[in-house]
């Protein structure tokens, strides 16, 4: 989805997972789950109190996803 967004310029763009588990991966183990959830959810609140001029991207860190 994240081009989707820079194509129609939102100024914040925060990258999720995938299209059906934009707030999650299907399969992890919930506790690791959870943690990529939280970072996700950080990560939105760091983009609300970022100043943007053009479409940004916030994207987070690759360590969660392992699973």
């Amino acid at each position: 989805m994240t081009p989707v967004a820079q194509m129609g310029h939102s100024p914040r763009i925060v990258q999720g997972m995938e299209i059906v588990n934009p707030m999650g991966k299907a399969g992890m183990d919930p506790k690791s789950e959870k943690a990529l959830r939280r970072e996700i959810v950080e990560k939105g609140l760091e983009a609300l109190q970022t100043e943007v001029k053009d479409s940004t991207l916030f994207e987070r860190s690759k360590r969660v996803e392992s699973d």
